[in-house]
């Protein structure tokens, strides 16, 4: 350890450089991934604008409950069906999976294809359900 700490007080510009090089690379995959919404804000949005929840989960976790008229389309088979989201183009359209981590992925191909209204819905099913909201099954 003590070598460790020598080599740091030593090449500190270094580590300084790669500090940098890894919050730059962590904001710039976060926001092309788009801004996420805490689950208040995506009720919000969706009652404000009409929005729409994708939800990207598998269909057995989707069975099991699911947000209210979410509109259910796996993230394994969101390239060949994002035509069934053409007619929702000009709406909000917040992309909800197990815990937060497919929507990002997600959010960029469909922003890649030109929707410019796509949140991910930060926590996912799981922050939902800690948050005791309703879902059906």
């Amino acid at each position: 350890m003590a070598l460790f700490l020598e080599f740091l007080a030593q090449q500190w510009v270094l580590f300084a450089a790669l500090f940098a090089v890894v919050v730059m690379l962590i904001m710039h995959e976060a926001r092309k991934a788009g801004p996420a919404l805490s689950p208040q804000e995506a009720i919000n949005l969706v009652n404000a604008e009409d929005g729409l929840f994708v939800d990207l989960r598998d269909s057995a976790e989707y069975k099991a409950g699911h947000i209210v008229d979410a509109l259910h389309i796996p993230a394994a088979k969101l390239a060949s069906r994002s035509g069934e989201l053409e007619k929702y183009k000009s709406r909000p359209l917040i992309l909800v999976c197990k815990m937060g981590q497919q929507a990002g992925a997600a959010s960029k191909q469909l922003r890649a294809e030109g929707y410019d209204r796509v949140y991910k819905m930060a926590g996912g099913m799981m922050e939902w359900s800690n948050l005791q909201l309703p879902t059906v099954k």
